[in-house]
C-alpha cells in the first residue's frame, strides 16, 4: 500500500509540468487525484491517462482558480462521495516584463491567480478540513519569492504572497489539525523553465551550485513527503528544492 492509498488529493494546474509530476506521483502512492485545469483539456487528459498508468485514480476537473465559484463547486464534486485529504496549489501563470513597462493588467492577472487563485482554493476546502480536523495543503512558491527576480515583479509578488499567506494559514489552521507548508521550486526542466531563453538558463545554472536544473519528480517528491504523514509536526514551513540557487 502507497502513503496516499484511500485519499483524496486535489491539484490546481495539474495538465502539465510540474502539476502533472505531482499528480502522477501521488497515484503512485495509491491517491485518487482531482486533476484541475483551466483550458488545456487535452493535456489534462494526457494527465489523467499518466495517473491511471501509475496505478491511481483521477477525475477531471475544469475551472479558473480567479472564479471562487468555480472553484467551490469543482471541490464539491470532488468531495461529494468522500473526503478531502490534501490540497496542492500549483496553478500559476507568468507575464514578465520590466516594471516601468509593464500594464496593469500584466501584474494584476499573475496575481489574481497565483496568490488570489491559492486565496479561493483554501477558502474552498478548510470548512471540510476543519470539520474533520484533518487535512494538508501545499502551496507552490518560487524561488523568485525570495530573491530578485528582474523582468519578474508581478510573478515574484505574487510568489512573495504566497510564502507569507502560507506561514499566516498554518498558524491559524494547525488547531484544527491542518497542516500548511510550501514547497520552493527552483528552474527545472520543465514547465515554466522551458519557455526561457537558452542564454537566461546557462546563465542562471551557472549560479546553480549543483550545475544542473532540477526535475519536476524531484520538486513532487518534496510535495508528498509534506503531505504525508512523514511530515506530521512540519507546519508554515518553506521546503526549498532549488539545487542550492537561493544560497
Amino acid at each position: 500500500m502507497g502513503r496516499f492509498s484511500g485519499k483524496n488529493v486535489f491539484v490546481t494546474g495539474a495538465s502539465r509540468g510540474l502539476g502533472r509530476a505531482v499528480a502522477e506521483a501521488f497515484a503512485r502512492e495509491g491517491g485518487h487525484v482531482g486533476i484541475g485545469y483551466h483550458t488545456r483539456r487535452e493535456d489534462a487528459e494526457r494527465t489523467l491517462a499518466l495517473v491511471e498508468a501509475a496505478g491511481g485514480q483521477g477525475s477531471l476537473f475544469q475551472f479558473d482558480v480567479r472564479d471562487p465559484g468555480a472553484v467551490g463547486e469543482s471541490v464539491k464534486l470532488f468531495a461529494r462521495d468522500a473526503d478531502l485529504d490534501v490540497l496542492v496549489n500549483n496553478a500559476a501563470i507568468v507575464r514578465d516584463q520590466h516594471i516601468a513597462l509593464m500594464s496593469f493588467d500584466e501584474w494584476e492577472s499573475v496575481i489574481s491567480v497565483n496568490l488570489h487563485g491559492a486565496y479561493h482554493c483554501c477558502r474552498a476546502v478548510l470548512p471540510r478540513m476543519m470539520a474533520r480536523r484533518k487535512g494538508a495543503i501545499i502551496n507552490v512558491a518560487s524561488v523568485a519569492g525570495l530573491r530578485a527576480s528582474p523582468g519578474q515583479a508581478n510573478y515574484a509578488g505574487s510568489k512573495g504572497g504566497v510564502l507569507a499567506f502560507t506561514v499566516t494559514l498554518a498558524a491559524e489552521v494547525a488547531s484544527y489539525g491542518i497542516r500548511v507548508n510550501a514547497v520552493i521550486p527552483g528552474l527545472l526542466t520543465t514547465g515554466m523553465g522551458t519557455r526561457l531563453d537558452w542564454r537566461t538558463v546557462d546563465r542562471r545554472k551557472a549560479m546553480i551550485p549543483l550545475a544542473r536544473l532540477g526535475t519536476a519528480e524531484e520538486v513532487a517528491s518534496a510535495v508528498l513527503f509534506l503531505a504525508s504523514e512523514d511530515a506530521s509536526y512540519v507546519i508554515g514551513q518553506h521546503l526549498v528544492v532549488d539545487g542550492g540557487l537561493s544560497l
